[in-house]
Formats: structure tokens, C-alpha cells, sequence
């Protein structure tokens, strides 16, 4: 319960997964779910069965930061058709072609580290490399995922915590430049490259991971995964005080600046689990219910891929009602700091944080019992969610929960860009559906 409403976990109901080593329609391997989402009017039951268009997005591609490899990915959608049998639990996907995205040129983007490399394409300055891998592209860490009723749709980028517009045909057509605070800057310059700290704004490889649009279509909301520089304090568990925009899209795709800004405080964890709280619980996609509710995934970073016993992966509720709205503020025109001095993550006095709750615990043992699954089988970076309807006149308020990994390319036999990237395991692309009940039809 949150703010008196109920919202309940009726339970894992399904899984189905596409293996690690699956070429996508570009000839790569398949990347698995930084986003996911069915399409908008593909979903329906047939029989005993559902099924539906799914569309996913995948990142920056086959990296590995420590050594500076990147690849020339290509940013691009990947579209399943998906078919679920609530009797037996089965989630089908069958990989059916895709969309690469274009810039506004009509140029692939990479998946590139951009370094110190911009370009500017109509005013606005984005990242691109300056020489070798990608040289000249704009470059784009896809991570959040989100359709418009006309096919259009927004993604947000990790390098510049952007959130571009694009047409359905997947050509860019606008940009949503985040508040000054948000910008990752050095020296007081803009920073795009993932691979040096910035002095503030988004985090490295902490940028918008989680975006959805309000079910009326008028808000699109856009969180960060973790706290920006300013907002953290010493320690692994100093990364909780995320923020969270609000911007009105009703009249346009692409505002100029956020109607409302929220703080939101992350759960912690200890690592191993057990002792004292050491680690922040990063969020990795949000769904909106209505106009201040949404779905929140917040993870660990254990699991397949990364080694480790995961001791949290859970979806949450979240309410911004009655959050500080810190909109046109200088916490968005500057780099000022929620935290209060010398308090750790504490904000500061008249800053009230959005409420949350727990809804799914997604290490739970009995649960994923019933799908023949257990924790040591979950991957490291659970990163998407949807929400449909159950289609069932006696139960207008149930929906299924999709969630889905980011496997990181990680697997035994892989391609990228027309070179091997072999790695030591697979790590199979993966999903779950849980059915919940929430309190009314989704506004």
C-alpha cells in the first residue's frame, strides 16, 4: 500500500528467453533489453494465449570500458513477435527484423565513446568521436525506451543524459536537453565521454535510464539511474538521491525545460547480505500508472555477467505527489547539492523526497520456483519493463509486468561490427512476467 492505494503481486506467472549467441537483422549479435515495449495496439488475446509486437533496445553495443574497446555499433531497435501461455507459463520470442535509427542527417549513430569529440546538428551540440572507431558519427548509450501513440518514439542517451525524439520511420527529429544541473560537466564545460568523472551532473554510466510517458500521453517522465555528482556523499551506499523530471509533451515532443523536478531517495543493500547498508540500489527503467505513479526497477549489480550472489532486485511503487517540486530552482539551473553538509545523503531541510514502496521482490525463491527458475540462474542488469492489460472483463484492474535483462553481449559466440567477440559464458537474453493488480485502470 502507498498513500492508501493497493497495489498487489499476484506472482511470477511466465518466462521465455532467446539465446545468447541469436544474430539480430544487422548481422550482430542480439543485446538483449536496456528498454523494452509492446507496440501500441498490438496486444490481444487469441484463445488460450496472448500475443503482441515487442520492441526492444539494445545499448551501446559489445564494450569493455577498462581497456578503451568500443565498437561502431549502430544504434537500433530489435522487434520480437511474443507469444504467452498463462496455462504452461511460456514466453515466446521470435526475432522479426528491426529499425536503425539515423541522426538527423540521415547518419548511423555509434556506439562509440565520443572522448572530447562533439558535433553540432541543428544548434545542439552531441557527442561524436573525433578520430578512429566511429570518427564523425554522433554517438549514442541507448538505455530507455518509450513509444508515442503514433508510432513515434523517445529514447534516452547515457553520454549526454539527452532524451531524443525520433519519427517511426527511426530518423531523429528532436531533442530534450536535460537542465543545466544534469549536464555532465568539466571545468565548467559540457563532458560527453563515459570514461573520466565529470565534476557534476549525471554520473558516468548513470544517465536516464528510466522514461515512460503518463497513459494520457501528456507527461513524459525521465529518471536517472543514480544520484548526480553534486547529489552524493562518500561510499557506495551515497548514490541514493536521484532525480526525477516532468515534462509536459502535449503541445510539443521536444519542451525546452521540465514542469516539474522531484528527489527521489534509492533503497540500499549490503552487500552479500549481510551487515550494515554499503551499496545503493540503482534504478533501471520506470512505467508510469498515471500522472505521479509509476513502476520502478532498483537492482544490485549481481548476478550473471558480473559474478556474485544478487541480494536485491525488486520493482517499487513510487508517488511524487507531494514531492518538492524543485523546478526553475538552483538545484535545475545549477550545480547546487540537495544533500545537507556533512549529513551524508540526508537532503536538505524543505527538500521532501517522492514516497515509495516494495510491489515484486524478483529474488524471490518461490516464485521463481514456479517457473522452473532460481536466483543463481538470473542475470546481472535486469533493465525493462512494461505493462499490459490481461484483457479480462472480470478483472479491469490486473495487468502483466514484462521485465527484461541487458545480457551486455555476453555471449560464447559473438559478432560485432563483422569481428569476433567471443566471451567466456552466454548469458541468454531473458524475460519475466508477473501479474498485478493495480488500483484502477491505468490514466
Amino acid at each position: 500500500m502507498l498513500n492508501g492505494a493497493t497495489f498487489v503481486d499476484r506472482g511470477l506467472v511466465g518466462t521465455g528467453s532467446v539465446p545468447a549467441d541469436t544474430l539480430d537483422f544487422l548481422g550482430d549479435t542480439l543485446g538483449s533489453f536496456s528498454s523494452l515495449q509492446i507496440a501500441p495496439g498490438s496486444w490481444r488475446r487469441v484463445g488460450d494465449h496472448y500475443e503482441g509486437v515487442l520492441w526492444t533496445l539494445p545499448d551501446r553495443g559489445r564494450n569493455d570500458p577498462s581497456a578503451k574497446l568500443f565498437f561502431d555499433y549502430a544504434a537500433r531497435l530489435e522487434r520480437f513477435r511474443l507469444r504467452f501461455n498463462p496455462a504452461d507459463g511460456r514466453v515466446d520470442l521470435a526475432p522479426d527484423g528491426g529499425l536503425e535509427l539515423t541522426d538527423f542527417r540521415g547518419k548511423p549513430f555509434t556506439g562509440a565513446d565520443p572522448g572530447s569529440g562533439t558535433v553540432r546538428e541543428r544548434g545542439v551540440r552531441l557527442p561524436a568521436p573525433a578520430s578512429g572507431t566511429g570518427a564523425g558519427k554522433v554517438s549514442i548509450d541507448a538505455e530507455s525506451l518509450q513509444f508515442t501513440r503514433d508510432g513515434s518514439f523517445y529514447i534516452g542517451d547515457e553520454y549526454t543524459a539527452n532524451v531524443y525524439f525520433f519519427g517511426p520511420d527511426g530518423r531523429l527529429r528532436g531533442v530534450v536537453t536535460p537542465p543545466p544541473a544534469i549536464v555532465p560537466t568539466c571545468s565548467g564545460k559540457p563532458c560527453f565521454g563515459s570514461l573520466t568523472s565529470p565534476d557534476s551532473g549525471r554520473r558516468n554510466n548513470q544517465g536516464p535510464e528510466g522514461m515512460s510517458l503518463s497513459p494520457d500521453g501528456r507527461t513524459l517522465f525521465v529518471a536517472l539511474q543514480s544520484a548526480l555528482m553534486q547529489d552524493s556523499a562518500k561510499g557506495g551506499a551515497g548514490r541514493t538521491d536521484i532525480r526525477v523530471l516532468a515534462y509536459d509533451v502535449s503541445r510539443t515532443p521536444t519542451p525546452k525545460r521540465p514542469v516539474a523536478h522531484y528527489a527521489m531517495q534509492l533503497p540500499t543493500y549490503a552487500k552479500g547480505g549481510e551487515g550494515a547498508p554499503d551499496s545503493t540500489a540503482a534504478q533501471s527503467e520506470i512505467r508510469a500508472i498515471d500522472g505521479h505513479r509509476f513502476l520502478m526497477l532498483a537492482r544490485d549489480g549481481a548476478g550473471i555477467g558480473s559474478g556474485g550472489t544478487p541480494v536485491y532486485k525488486r520493482i517499487l511503487v513510487v508517488d511524487v505527489a507531494g514531492a518538492s517540486d524543485l523546478a526553475g530552482s538552483e538545484y535545475e539551473t545549477g550545480a547546487a547539492s540537495l544533500l545537507r553538509n556533512g549529513a551524508g545523503t540526508a537532503l536538505k531541510p524543505g527538500i521532501v523526497p517522492a514516497q515509495w514502496a516494495e510491489l515484486v521482490d524478483m529474488l524471490d525463491p518461490e516464485q521463481l520456483s514456479r517457473v522452473g527458475l532460481d536466483v543463481a540462474q538470473l542475470s546481472e542488469k535486469w533493465e525493462a519493463l512494461d505493462l499490459v492489460s490481461v484483457l479480462e472483463p472480470e478483472h479491469p484492474d490486473d495487468y502483466f509486468l514484462i521485465v527484461g535483462n541487458d545480457n551486455d553481449f555476453i555471449a560464447r559466440h559473438c559478432r560485432m561490427s563483422g569481428q569476433s567477440c567471443d566471451s567466456a559464458f552466454d548469458n541468454d537474453n531473458r524475460v519475466l512476467v508477473y501479474r498485478l493488480t493495480l488500483p484502477g485502470p491505468l490514466r
